[in-house]
């Protein structure tokens, strides 16, 4: 392996490890420092800290689910995706750094919440934003890695299609 190849794997298990960590040390502080269900307004009301224990997935999908299936649907389907994920983003070398590092967001993000929900049971969410004619569910750092990951992978699809576009606009 050359140096770039050990940069890259180097690189990737930096990324993972940051966005995992934010997500770990936010919901630490929350689960140390937050009560159940206590709010806490913040930016005038606008973003409210509040501590939830979410057993489903995004906005409590699957929570009513019986336990055997939680854990399929809920750990062991993502944990396998996140490993398929990871192995991509292992032997793809001719991914863009923009969809490197959008993988790496998403698949960090994905292990900071199947941490939680093998360890505690549940996914502590605790950020809500509330901006008159725009309103989120509870969420964490992890969901925001997740976002933010599909948002980087979905611009280099489109700026990948836009370039494609000139080029053939100029063929």
């Amino acid at each position: 392996m050359n140096v770039k190849g050990i940069f890259r794997i180097l690189l990737v298990f930096a990324l993972l490890s940051m966005n995992v960590g934010c997500d770990q040390i936010s919901k630490k502080i929350v689960r140390a420092r937050v009560a159940d269900d206590e709010r806490i307004g913040l930016l005038n009301h606008y973003v409210t800290l509040t501590r939830i224990e979410n057993k489903g997935a995004f906005l409590s999908l699957g929570s009513s689910l019986s336990p055997a299936l939680q854990v399929t649907l809920l750990t062991f389907l993502p944990l396998a995706v996140l490993v398929l994920a990871l192995v991509y983003v292992l032997t793809r070398k001719e991914l863009s750094s923009l969809s490197l590092t959008g993988i790496c967001f998403v698949v960090g993000g994905g292990i900071g919440n199947i941490y939680d929900r093998i360890v505690y049971g549940s996914v502590t969410d605790f950020l809500h934003i509330n901006f008159v004619i725009f309103q989120t569910g509870i969420f964490n750092m992890a969901d925001v890695s997740i976002m933010t990951g599909m948002l980087f992978v979905l611009l280099d699809a489109y700026l990948k299609d836009m370039k494609r576009s000139r080029s053939s606009l100029g063929s």
